[in-house]
């Protein structure tokens, strides 16, 4: 294994683009473009969305999970096979569809939910598996403070603790606050394909300081010639008094992938076979 440890650089950066939607729906933004899949290997794609109750009621999904992130307002999750639980700002909820899942995600009462929904990859051996849901709550989350800031880790390992989310494909995921001047240098496996999104402030990141703002999203380099136990390390300074930005990072799966609707398979057959199964019962009775 390596001692120099990769350093990390933006290789892509965007701004999110919103867009008016329809009520109950409010706004919607693409963090991570769904036609862009390939780049973005684990990942297939990630929404940020306001909306109120009624938007994404019972529903389908097959072949991948979602990591959802609420950044403001209240969220409930209803499943049919009986969970219901509402998530507050900072808190997570992580599903594996799998074979079956049908759920569905409200605004609580009159709130307007803010959240961001990350689409992650299963490889094909394991678009079958059971249908889990895990709600991961802010303070559950373990926090490693330093000087001007704090690393909240809520999947995988990072500066030496380990988050609670139990990804069936791991997966890191962090929350990085950080006052004005404040630096950190972030240490993710080398081999992980990684991006950021930045909730809030302003910041200078990798190893040429590209400057990102609040709406902002970059991918970052990475070795996929390297050794998963080899330590990259991607660098990050606060040029704000508040600065706030989501870290992701996983292996890629290296499959090709057809995202269809609320399913994502291998093949066209397969999507279809999903939709049969919808209609003919399979997927079990609605969430409500």
């Amino acid at each position: 294994m390596t001692t120099n440890k990769y350093q990390r650089d933006i290789k892509d950066s965007w701004y999110v683009k919103y867009e008016e939607v329809g009520f109950p729906s409010i706004q919607k933004g693409w963090i991570l473009p769904v036609n862009r899949w390939q780049d973005f290997d684990p990942f297939i794609l990630m929404a940020e969305d306001w909306f109120k109750r009624g938007t994404f009621s019972d529903h389908p999904h097959r072949g991948f999970q979602t990591v959802t992130y609420v950044v403001d307002g209240r969220l409930e999750h209803i499943d049919n096979a009986g969970g219901r639980d509402i998530l507050e700002p900072g808190d997570v909820q992580y599903m594996n569809a799998g074979w079956a899942a049908r759920h569905a995600e409200e605004g609580v009462e009159d709130d307007i939910a803010h959240t961001l929904q990350l689409w992650l990859n299963l490889p094909s051996h394991l678009k079958k598996t059971e249908t889990t849901y895990q709600n991961v709550y802010s303070e559950d989350a373990p926090v490693v403070t330093f000087n001007g800031g704090e690393l909240k880790v809520f999947s995988g390992t990072i500066a030496g603790v380990t988050g609670p989310m139990n990804s069936i494909v791991p997966i890191t995921m962090s929350e990085l606050s950080l006052s004005k001047d404040a630096s950190y240098v972030l240490e993710l496996p080398e081999t992980h394909n990684a991006f950021i999104y930045v909730l809030s402030g302003d910041l200078d990141v990798g190893e040429n300081g590209t400057n990102i703002k609040k709406h902002g999203v970059a991918t970052l380099t990475f070795n996929g010639d390297g050794h998963i136990e080899n330590i990259s390390e991607f660098k990050i300074k606060s040029n704000s008094r508040r600065s706030k930005v989501l870290i992701y990072s996983g292996t890629p799966i290296k499959e090709d992938i057809v995202p269809y609707g609320p399913f994502v398979m291998n093949t066209m057959e397969e999507i279809q076979e999903a939709y049969r199964d919808y209609r003919e019962g399979k997927f079990g009775p609605p969430a409500r």
